[in-house]
């Protein structure tokens, strides 16, 4: 039975539960795999190198155990909630200090919700850890449309704007009225959008990638060591890095098939996005010698949520969504988000606060073996128009709510938020 927060929110409890046929199937595919002969070079100029395959191949196919990944997630409080037709999954994990500050973190690819679950402990009780109950954090963690267990959008439009008004109106349905936001990669421009739109109750965006840097480096800092070591690493990024992305942002269908019909070409895909990620990996699977939380079974859990749910194609056209709208008219204004009248959503806000507390003592009324696909309103289902507001703040950011990893704030003419980005 729903509860009463479930129903005024539309807010849904979600568990991951993956038939162990389909993970039988996983292992016949691998090993089923035809793989091309050697690389003609010594380093991974020609791509994916075949020892490094073989060896995540043979790992993925005798030793490794979703399940473990899939208790994981199921130990952590996930939810469901349709946003302009498409139901986006989320793990919302309440800090025990009631006080601390909303955090919503946005993944990237090839990533998800996975990468960021070692986060969750850290941030929510940093006290237990070594820091103060200051820093303490509620998290929202979104996987984000076309990823993971969030639905496939069924039509265009779909670019990181978007998807920002969306966490924006997420964050309402949770009664946040006051929050913080993080992303990296394709977060990052999700958080970057976000901050432009300055939706009410944002205070402030922490970003680990400057996406415009991808396109120029053009006056960006260059003086101390680390900077130039960043500016190395983007440099050899445009130079050898960049063909999933040219790939991605051109042609998702074409690269879509072979993603979802080979979990060993998924595999290599993946794999094959930066120099630095790619030895570390390589160096966990070839010599055994993981770094930092990049072990074998990290890795292929993430790659095995993106063979499970099937969306290989449908996040590389997050890419082509990104691609599509850079080309666009600049300062077009997104497609508006579906949301509730002021009373309801007043409602819905006092009930999220009543029930983001301790996680529902109930089984989840949600499992999935796969995800929601091109997810639309039930037929006569109609929401308000009226939207959460996006316009500039003229409240100023005040000391006291920075966070401790912010740095270089500055606000943007026009923009609700400041930016807030780490020197890269």
């Amino acid at each position: 039975m729903s509860t009463t927060a479930e129903v005024a929110t539309g807010i849904r409890p979600f568990k991951v539960e993956i038939p162990q046929e389909q993970l039988d199937v996983l292992r016949r595919r691998i090993n089923a795999a035809r793989l091309p002969s050697k690389e003609l070079v010594g380093d991974r100029s020609q791509g994916v190198q075949l020892a490094t395959i073989q060896e995540l191949a043979r790992y993925w196919a005798t030793d490794y155990d979703w399940r473990k990944a899939e208790a994981k997630l199921n130990a952590l409080p996930q939810f469901t909630t349709e946003i302009d037709g498409v139901d986006i999954h989320f793990i919302h994990v309440r800090s025990p200090h009631d006080d601390a500050l909303p955090l919503l973190m946005t993944h990237g690819w090839p990533g998800s919700v996975i990468e960021l679950l070692e986060t969750i402990e850290p941030l929510t009780d940093p006290a237990a850890h070594g820091g103060s109950a200051d820093d303490a954090f509620h998290l929202v963690l979104p996987s984000l449309p076309g990823y993971g267990y969030s639905g496939e959008p069924s039509e265009l439009g779909w670019y990181t704007g978007r998807t920002a008004q969306a966490w924006a109106e997420l964050m309402h349905r949770l009664g946040y009225m006051r929050y913080v936001a993080q992303g990296g990669d394709q977060g990052a421009a999700v958080t970057d959008d976000l901050a432009h739109l300055g939706p009410e109750g944002l205070i402030g965006v922490h970003l680990n990638l400057l996406r415009r840097a991808l396109g120029s480096t053009d006056g960006l800092p260059a003086q101390s060591e680390q900077e130039r070591a960043a500016l190395e690493a983007v440099g050899t990024f445009r130079s050898s890095g960049f063909g999933y992305f040219l790939e991605q942002s051109t042609r998702p269908q074409t690269i879509g098939y072979s993603l979802l019909d080979s979990p060993v070409a998924l595999a290599a895909w993946m794999l094959d996005h930066d120099t630095d990620s790619y030895y570390k990996i390589a160096h966990a699977f070839v010599d055994g010698q993981p770094v930092g939380n990049l072990t074998r079974d990290h890795v292929l859990d993430n790659i095995t949520l993106y063979w499970l749910t099937g969306t290989g194609a449908s996040s590389a056209r997050s890419y082509w969504e990104g691609g599509q709208a850079a080309a666009r008219a600049a300062g077009q204004t997104p497609k508006p988000v579906t949301s509730r009248s002021p009373s309801q959503r007043s409602q819905a806000r006092s009930s999220a606060r009543r029930a983001a507390g301790p996680r529902p003592s109930t089984p989840p009324s949600s499992t999935s073996t796969r995800p929601a696909r091109g997810a639309t309103s039930q037929p006569g289902r109609s929401l308000s128009s009226s939207r959460p507001s996006y316009g500039p703040r003229s409240r100023p950011f005040a000391k006291e709510e920075s966070w401790q990893f912010m740095k270089q704030c500055s606000r943007r003419p026009g923009s609700g938020a400041p930016i807030c980005k780490s020197t890269i």
